[in-house]
């Protein structure tokens, strides 16, 4: 794997490509809720692309991402931490267009991408089964919404990691993660940063 991730540690990128490629023999696609310049998401197409040359066609996986391209969102009450006015609304603001361009100068395929707040998705807007996510959503809100939009398409033996569940600048993260966890009865793994939830 070639391509940097400036958000995502060495250690946590190594962690996800593994725990993705794992995720290859269960049914259902990639998602990522929260891409921001795509890092992440590169990481994971060149995971799926290298699976799809060998896979037969019926079983070849697709990678989808999800950001609303308008920056971060407004900071709910969960969302306050002693760093205050770091992650403020409209910062981390890269245009969709930015980001299949990306995938376009790598020579990968360009997966599918929506432009909506987690909140607006619709069941028609992701994949019918889901084997792996990455939910990076950076507030309460925007990982208790991807949470919702995913757990009715999570596939027996799939992964969930989130990002900055152990990020003192980003609290809400960790709330709505054990929340989420404490509801449908799962123990969240930590990893580094990251929360790691298996089905």
């Amino acid at each position: 794997m070639a391509w940097r991730n400036d958000q995502v540690s060495q250690l946590e990128t190594q962690k996800i490509i593994a725990t993705a490629k794992e995720c290859l023999a269960v049914a259902g696609d990639f998602v990522e809720l929260g891409c921001y310049k795509g890092d992440t998401s590169l990481l994971l197409a060149e995971v799926v692309q290298e699976s799809n040359i060998t896979a037969p066609r019926d079983c070849a996986k697709k990678l989808w991402i999800y950001d609303s391209f308008e920056g971060l969102p407004e900071k709910s009450a969960q969302d306050s931490s002693v760093l205050g006015r770091d992650f403020q609304a409209g910062e981390l603001l890269v245009s969709k267009k930015e980001v299949k361009q990306r995938f376009l100068r790598a020579g990968l395929p360009v997966p599918i991408i929506t432009k909506k707040w987690f909140d607006e998705l619709q069941d028609e807007d992701l994949p019918e089964k889901i084997s792996f996510a990455f939910l990076d959503g950076d507030f309460y809100e925007s990982i208790r919404d991807s949470f919702h939009v995913i757990e009715g398409k999570m596939a027996d033996g799939g992964v969930i990691i989130v990002h900055d569940y152990c990020n003192a600048a980003l609290p809400g993260v960790e709330k709505a993660v054990n929340e989420w966890c404490s509801m449908y009865n799962k123990q969240p793994a930590r990893y580094q940063t990251m929360a790691i939830i298996k089905y």
